[in-house]
């Protein structure tokens, strides 16, 4: 193997990682809380959860807006099972999902499907 075979071959693995990270990555949002004092985070619905993991205060109330970007019958739905909520996602709509998490944990999100999947981190208070 010469010089430029390497080259070739370790640029593309390193293409490969980066597209990996792009589109399999986790994205990651803290919750703003409002005057109320709501936790609030914006969460697009496109083939996925962006972001995918969203770190919440525990005893405080959180409202998720979820905001499907699609027609996909996958996002038709999201769940919060450790929660009790199931919530419709109309199409090009945003859906509010509000509850305050009564314990500290990681709690996972998923579509109706159960193919899409988010985490809710609730830190103790």
């Amino acid at each position: 193997m010469d010089t430029t075979e390497i080259a070739v071959l370790t640029g593309g693995i390193v293409l490969i990682a980066l597209v990996l990270w792009y589109f399999l990555g986790e994205r990651q949002a803290v919750a703003a809380t409002d005057t109320g004092g709501v936790q609030e985070v914006d969460i697009t619905v496109h083939g996925g959860y962006s972001p995918s993991v969203v770190t919440v205060r525990q005893g405080r109330p959180v409202r998720l807006n979820f905001f499907r970007d699609e027609t996909s019958s996958c996002s038709e739905q999201v769940i919060l099972g450790d929660f009790g909520i199931a919530r419709d996602l109309p199409a090009h709509q945003t859906t509010a999902v509000e509850f305050t998490p009564d314990r500290a944990g990681e709690f996972t999100w998923t579509c109706g499907m159960n193919m899409l999947r988010g985490k809710l981190i609730v830190q103790p208070a």
